[in-house]
């Protein structure tokens, strides 16, 4: 059983068979990851009456086969996308539908998921009943994104909630998505290890050299909320920093960036030019996929060499934790302490670690 220590001062961090072990790995999956948040799809892929768009929710790790439709009424919905017949697909191709039919053995569907139809099913005692109606899936929306949860263990607004009332002056949903300046990485390192170097600004004087001459370190603070971290990077003198409205209890500041992180997977990066979604996606103990989303709200200020620095971080950061999964293979190496003025991001991420897994 994981646990760490609610007092930081004393808190050991995780044990290094959580970032090298099968079983954690797979712990994580059903306890942690089908309990949270997801990114979904954006709103851009949802704009029209009958439109359908099918999608495997982390694909390579829970591969939920899940569906979002909205019907003739405008109204979005977020179903499991696998027959309650015998377990077919349902939708194979988002497109335009009035209805939804399972091409196994023909098996109808309403855009909502409920049941219409069944060929060849005279004389099947009780039926139809609840159980052939398409699952119901929890989603909210929030900045033009869908976010869903399989069995969520928290509200969409315990999660979101603070990042929504800290800027809602910063809406993505009037940002521009572009396609050339978002990435995908592989990261030969556990899921965690990278959401953990995320939460802490500890390392930015050591490892990011380029990024310390844009933010004042001295300045770097951090907020913990209970399913969610913000993280402040505070401009230099003469350096980009946010238009702040006089309405935000960060008015006056001089602020670069908000580094807003969801539990357990989801960063949310605003920026003066606009945001980088980055989403981190569990692939084997070993190994993830991270994908980074631009949406830019500012051409001028992006052109400024944000993308270039952004992927300069990104390198110097997985070089690093790839480096720390090396470490965890250590005979010598088992369990670190925090920094409490600097580490409490990640104490309380492996705290929600523990708890979940518990």
């Amino acid at each position: 059983m994981l646990l760490v220590n609610p007092d930081i001062s004393t808190a050991e961090t995780l044990p290094t068979d959580f970032y090298t072990s099968k079983e954690y790995f797979e712990q994580s999956k059903e306890k942690i990851f089908t309990r949270s948040w997801q990114l979904a799809v954006s709103l851009e892929e949802l704009k029209i009456p009958g439109q359908t768009f099918p999608f495997m929710l982390l694909q390579g790790y829970l591969d939920e086969p899940l569906l979002l439709t909205r019907d003739a009424n405008d109204q979005l919905h977020c179903v499991s996308n696998v027959c309650t017949h015998r377990g077919n697909l349902v939708c194979e191709k988002g497109g335009i539908e009035k209805n939804l039919r399972c091409r196994y053995h023909g098996r109808r569907f309403n855009l909502d998921g409920s049941f219409i139809a069944m060929p060849e099913f005279e004389g099947v005692e009780n039926f139809p009943s609840e159980k052939d109606n398409l699952a119901q899936v929890p989603f909210e929306t929030w900045g033009g994104f869908v976010f869903t949860s399989l069995f969520p263990s928290f509200t969409f607004n315990e999660a979101f909630g603070e990042m929504m009332n800290r800027i809602p002056w910063l809406n993505p949903g009037n940002f521009v998505f572009s396609q050339s300046h978002s990435k995908e990485y592989l990261v030969n390192a556990n899921w965690a290890l990278y959401c953990e170097n995320y939460l802490e600004g500890f390392h930015i004087p050591f490892v990011h050299a380029s990024l310390n001459q844009l933010l004042d370190y001295s300045q770097y603070a951090s907020e913990i909320y209970p399913y969610s971290n913000l993280q402040l990077g505070f401009a230099k003198a003469g350096e980009e920093s946010f238009k702040i409205p006089e309405s935000s209890p960060d008015f006056g500041k001089h602020i670069a960036a908000y580094y807003f992180w969801i539990f357990p997977n989801l960063m949310l990066n605003f920026y003066p030019w606009g945001l980088s979604m980055n989403v981190v996606k569990p692939i084997a103990p070993n190994q993830t996929k991270v994908s980074f989303l631009t949406y830019i709200s500012d051409q001028e200020k992006f052109e400024r060499g944000a993308m270039s620095m952004i992927d300069r971080v990104e390198r110097e950061d997985e070089a690093i934790v790839e480096n720390v999964q090396r470490g965890m293979k250590s005979h010598f190496y088992k369990r670190g302490r925090y920094s409490p003025k600097r580490e409490q991001g990640t104490h309380h991420f492996h705290q929600l670690i523990a708890r979940f897994l518990a």
